[in-house]
């Protein structure tokens, strides 16, 4: 126990001589940028999310079910890298890796049901420029389904470094960044499921 509240205090020291600490600011900077950027792309659909130019509205284009499983999954993932963190912590560097190739996966399942309700809808003629709702569509959702890939990428990576290097400082802080990432974007993913999803299928 006092290992651990050691190590945290290390972790979270704000004095001079610990580098991670300008790297958690710089990356609450980033993630600040890129709050900026979906509240931009919010606005965008608010303001062109009933532009249907005579096509097809939420309603009759969303699956619901689907994406409701598709939720699911990236919620889960949520939970699965908390308990990596919590591996983690307690310098446990197996179950640390068992836990982000689990959230691996769901993050990869969840692009993937992505992936074909995007190949669906462009199937049947519903691509981004069909109308300003879909343009705004695609927009959102698939920027958010790209920030969903680079973080696997990302978690990829880490693991790799992980198994290689150990839970050295380093990948630590690493692992922490990638936290706070892969939870800004569940974040984000609720708006878009309440926002987009939702309240389109209720319109």
């Amino acid at each position: 126990m006092a290992d651990t509240a050691t190590d945290t205090l290390r972790f979270y020291d704000t004095g001079t001589h610990h580098p991670e600490q300008p790297t958690l600011l710089g990356f609450w900077l980033y993630l600040m940028s890129d709050c900026l950027l979906f509240a931009c792309l919010f606005a965008c659909y608010g303001v062109l999310g009933r532009n249907y130019a005579g096509g097809p509205t939420g309603a009759e284009i969303f699956e619901l079910p689907l994406v409701a499983l598709n939720t699911s999954l990236l919620l889960l993932s949520s939970i699965t890298y908390g308990f990596a963190v919590i591996a983690m912590q307690r310098k446990q560097r197996n179950a640390t890796l068992a836990w982000l190739a689990l959230t691996g996966l769901l993050g990869a399942g969840f692009v993937g049901i992505e992936l074909y309700e995007f190949s669906h809808l462009l199937h049947e003629g519903y691509g981004p420029q069909r109308s300003g709702f879909l343009s705004a569509f695609f927009a959102l959702v698939g920027t958010h389904g790209l920030h969903v890939s680079v973080g696997i990428l990302w978690l990829a990576t880490l693991m790799v470094q992980v198994r290689k290097h150990g839970l050295v400082v380093a990948n630590r802080r690493r692992l922490m960044c990638l936290s706070m990432f892969w939870h800004f974007l569940d974040v984000v993913w609720i708006g878009v499921f309440t926002f987009v999803y939702l309240m389109g299928v209720l319109r």
